[in-house]
């Protein structure tokens, strides 16, 4: 009887499965999918339609207005020297024109405190001016 008992417990003990290392596979799987899966969206190959260097239609006119802050700390609107007054006033004029907000590019000196380039977007912020460009130089 002692022997038959012993039988049923080994018995017992091997038939219950360990699902352990199958749920480490799925796992592993599963990372290896997440890993993946965007890697192969960023690398579909299309083929793009060409078309003639001649075309009829004009290119679209660019309307971007550069704001420019020297290491000094003063304000250029293009080309033109401009103040801090006369800066706010023309923000004034592209918040209030009809159409379509022109992109607003910020080009700002490296040596200049960062408070000046933050207060030309507080300007912008205000005046709801949201299409904005913080211009950097490529290295």
């Amino acid at each position: 009887m002692a022997r038959d008992f012993k039988r049923k417990n080994k018995l017992a003990v091997i038939s219950d499965l360990n699902v352990t290392p199958l749920i480490d596979l799925a796992f592993c799987l599963l990372i290896i999918f997440m890993i993946t899966t965007p890697v192969i969206e960023q690398y579909n190959r299309i083929d793009l339609p060409e078309q003639a260097s001649d075309s009829s239609q004009p290119p679209p006119e660019i309307d971007d207005k550069f704001i420019t802050i020297d290491a000094e700390g003063s304000y250029q609107w293009g080309k033109d020297d401009i103040s801090m007054q006369q800066l706010e006033s023309r923000l004034d004029e592209i918040a209030n024109a009809q159409g379509e907000q022109p992109v607003i590019h910020i080009r700002a000196d490296r040596k200049l405190n960062y408070e000046k380039v933050i207060d030309v977007v507080n300007m912008l912020k205000e005046r709801n001016l949201t299409k904005l460009s913080l211009d950097t130089k490529a290295s």
